[in-house]
């Protein structure tokens, strides 16, 4: 990790052809039309994994350090909206630098657990089709121009969608796993 991803404690972004040990997500095997359709999906299964889980249990972190289904909920929303910028810079700026999304300090200053999820998840359908609209206006070269975060850490637009497609994959597991806890039916 260079200097300044130590100082900032910000791991590094997945690589271009990552492959998630985790969820199976290969961000080399989809498609950009296909991480698109991943993405439009993302509302409604976060809907419904989350609704399934009980209400006493969505605010729950099974462990402090590992969120609750309505932080994971919160931060989808957090992605999608910030994806949306961020597209929109790769697309209109040169290599731009991306501020990081710093997740956990948003999750406590925004006080994701005490939100109505019912709320989240509406603002969430709102941040994915606003994504989908900036994904819409890239063509031809877009796809290939790129920003960075940390030094020599480049990304393609490619890689912005296909990552955001992997976020909602990945999250919707941890929703459903959190959702489930000890002593689930």
């Amino acid at each position: 990790m260079s200097s300044a991803g130590k100082r900032s404690g910000l791991p590094p972004l997945p690589a271009e052809d990552y492959a998630c040990g985790g969820c199976g997500f290969s961000y080399a095997a989809l498609s950009a039309g296909e991480a698109r359709t991943i993405i439009a999906s993302v509302p409604e299964r976060t809907r419904a994994a989350a609704l399934a889980v009980p209400e006493s249990r969505r605010r729950r972190r099974p462990q402090p350090d590992t969120w609750s289904v309505l932080e994971y909920a919160c931060h989808l929303r957090d992605v999608y909206a910030t994806s949306a910028i961020r597209l929109h810079r790769v697309r209109t700026e040169d290599s731009p630098a991306l501020e990081p999304m710093l997740n956990d300090l948003r999750a406590r200053r925004f006080r994701y657990n005490t939100l109505d999820l019912a709320s989240v998840l509406d603002e969430l359908s709102g941040t994915v089709s606003g994504f989908l609209d900036e994904i819409n206006r890239l063509s031809g070269d877009d796809w290939s121009r790129s920003a960075t975060r940390l030094p020599g850490e480049s990304r393609t637009a490619l890689w912005l969608v296909r990552h955001a497609a992997h976020e909602g994959v990945h999250h919707l597991g941890d929703i459903t796993s959190v959702g489930q806890g000890p002593g689930s039916p």
